[in-house]
């Protein structure tokens, strides 16, 4: 079944001008929309639905704009955009119209999220998750998409904007034991969610995958190691560094893709490692913190920065991109990374991702951007672009034989998966051989492990942290069962004995 499109818009400034869409055009013709959402408190970049009759509904979208919504992460609020969509596009499209009685007979109007029944849930179930014709969604996918359309019903059911939620609920319990050991009342979740979600499975590369990953994927060699003469790819060097950079620092897709230069922290070679500051201004739930890169994977990003990304910078100063940049932030001195934002100064590390794709340095040789990351013509990259260079990795090295699919995130996993084991091993190792008093005075000094890496990553909470723990038990069964001898598999005459002699001759 093919859903027709509902066009989701996100209102974020473009680096380039490019042509509106047809009905975002006729719209825009008859309504000044970016002074009417200025008017209207919409910030800059909150993404909002048109439906395919060309409306703007003010209920629906307000939920972007309320306090359930206004403080979560950019990815956040366009994931619910998107699940949102889905959803309304399949009453809209798939659904039996809503029929209306007036004095001119009973006409028919297409079924709106203030119509939406159980049943067109249940209809839409069936069709997301069991349809052979349908997407046929993992569990995870299908439980995140019922926790954003669950949380934005009840939210309209609270404004008065619908009478009912048609996701079905459940009553749950807290965690937590009460004191006379019963468990109090927690309120309501939707009971709609699939048991067969991958709680505990996550994607990650051991250094060796990930290397191999790198080199095929990424750099264009093949499996045997040599360089594929028929590889055409561009930009392989910063390409291959950005995902050293992610692997060996455990920094997400955004919060890596929206640095500038003066995040780079200056090598002198002489350090093993080298500290630099992840502002929270783009940092996830602003979980502003050090973050600490290799030397050989800096020394590898002052290249690129030197070679790769100076060439980038340089055609597009002769084909007159930076001039053409809609509402640009410049910043005047680039050894004062300050810039003038109204009535006052504000410092490059409080910019957010939108506003750092904006801002450009005036240097005697012209106009560039502080963007680090930057594509073929100069302009800073996209997440999308990076997700592209990440799946089209993965698609070459499964067409020469190599069963590694890898997308950004994954090589977040990787660092807190092997950051933690090394870790854990050189923990236990010094707690060993200490004294029970000495083992609580290292505690007290260097802490624990797992906070270490939750640190690292920016979790709020040590709870999410220990998914990583799961990861590490299953490494520990793995080496457990590589111990089994391969007897194990043999049913000989010799094996038999070997097990009545254990049993005392009780089997035969």
């Amino acid at each position: 079944m093919e859903l027709k499109s509902r066009l989701a818009i996100t209102r974020r400034r473009r680096i380039v001008p490019r042509e509106p869409r047809p009905l975002l055009a006729e719209l825009m013709s008859s309504v000044d929309m970016p002074a009417w959402l200025d008017a209207e408190g919409i910030a800059e970049g909150t993404p909002f639905l048109i439906g395919p009759d060309g409306v703007y509904d003010v209920a629906l979208n307000g939920y972007g704009l309320s306090t359930e919504m206004a403080g979560r992460p950019r990815n956040t609020q366009m994931a619910f955009a998107r699940d949102v969509k889905g959803y309304l596009d399949f009453l809209w499209s798939h659904r039996p119209p809503v029929l209306e009685h007036s004095e001119q007979g009973v006409g028919a109007r297409p079924r709106t999220w203030r119509d939406a029944t159980v049943r067109d849930r249940e209809v839409y179930k069936t069709w997301r998750c069991d349809d052979p014709a349908g997407p046929r969604v993992e569990g995870s996918t299908w439980n995140r998409e019922v926790s954003t359309v669950d949380g934005f019903y009840k939210w309209a059911v609270r404004r008065g904007y619908a009478t009912t939620n048609p996701i079905g609920q459940r009553e749950i319990r807290a965690r937590s034991l009460g004191r006379h050991g019963a468990a109090g009342r927690a309120g309501q979740t939707a009971a709609e969610k699939r048991p067969d979600a991958r709680r505990y499975r996550l994607d990650w590369l051991p250094p060796e995958t990930y290397r191999l990953f790198r080199d095929v994927g990424i750099r264009g060699y093949l499996p045997s190691g040599l360089r594929d003469p028929k590889y055409r790819g561009k930009r392989t060097a910063r390409n291959a560094v950005f995902a050293d950079l992610m692997v060996r620092t455990g920094l997400r897709l955004e919060e890596q893709s929206s640095l500038t230069v003066y995040e780079v922290p200056d090598r002198t070679g002489t350090r093993a490692y080298y500290r630099f500051w992840l502002p929270a201004a783009v940092a996830k739930w602003d979980s502003a913190r050090d973050v600490y890169v290799p030397d050989g994977v800096l020394r590898a990003l002052d290249d690129y920065v030197e070679i790769d990304r100076a060439d980038a910078v340089g055609r597009a100063r002769a084909a007159g991109r930076y001039e053409l940049v809609l509402d640009p932030i410049v910043l005047e001195d680039p050894q004062q990374p300050r810039v003038r934002a109204g009535s006052r100064w504000r410092d490059v590390e409080d910019l957010d991702p939108d506003e750092r794709r904006r801002l450009l340095i005036r240097t005697p040789q012209g106009l560039e951007p502080a963007a680090l990351w930057l594509g073929e013509d100069g302009l800073p990259l996209t997440l999308h672009t990076w997700k592209y260079v990440f799946r089209e990795a993965s698609h070459r090295c499964r067409n020469l034989g190599l069963k590694i699919h890898c997308h950004p995130h994954a090589l977040r996993h990787s660092f807190a998966v092997i950051t933690l084991e090394q870790l854990q091993r050189a923990h236990l190792k010094a707690l060993g051989a200490l004294t029970a008093e000495q083992r609580r005075h290292y505690t007290l000094i260097w802490g624990d492990t797992l906070d270490w890496v939750r640190i690292r990553l920016g979790h709020a909470s040590a709870e999410t942290t220990q998914i990583y723990l799961h990861t590490l038990k299953q490494l520990e069964m793995e080496t457990r069962l590589s111990l089994v001898p391969d007897r194990w598999e043999v049913l000989d005459d010799s094996y038999l004995n070997d097990v009545d002699d254990a049993l005392g001759g009780t089997a035969s």
